[in-house]
């Protein structure tokens, strides 16, 4: 299983409900309406609570830096099939379609993403 791994910081001016209510009712059914075209096998969204106090708690706890408000998880069967799923001009547009809405809410420059390669340990 391969994975695309999306770690998301909002747009400055946007405030955390904002920011994932544009992410879960625009953006996911933009992805869901790309997903065949780009052969995504799942999409899962995990949404930051909030709550500053835990939050910074848990990370002041551990010396991690900033906080996220969420992370996107896209899946594909293997490196063959993301990739074939972009080859197409139709695949080369919705990827270009997601990117350009990523870019009313998303700040890119401050969201790490990566492909990786799922090893799952428990369950």
């Amino acid at each position: 299983m391969i994975k695309l791994i999306f770690c998301l910081r909002r747009k400055s001016g946007m405030s955390l409900a904002e920011f994932q209510d544009y992410w879960l009712n625009t953006h996911a059914p933009l992805v869901r309406s790309h997903a065949k075209t780009l052969r995504i096998r799942r999409y899962v969204q995990t949404h930051t609570l909030d709550d500053p106090a835990t939050q910074q708690g848990i990370a002041r706890a551990r010396g991690a830096p900033e906080a996220f408000d969420g992370v996107a998880e896209l899946w594909w069967d293997s490196r063959e099939e993301m990739t074939a799923g972009v080859a197409t001009a139709e695949g080369r547009d919705a990827s270009i379609a997601l990117l350009q809405d990523e870019r009313k809410f998303i700040d890119h420059a401050r969201s790490p993403l990566w492909i990786a390669e799922e090893h799952p340990i428990v369950g």
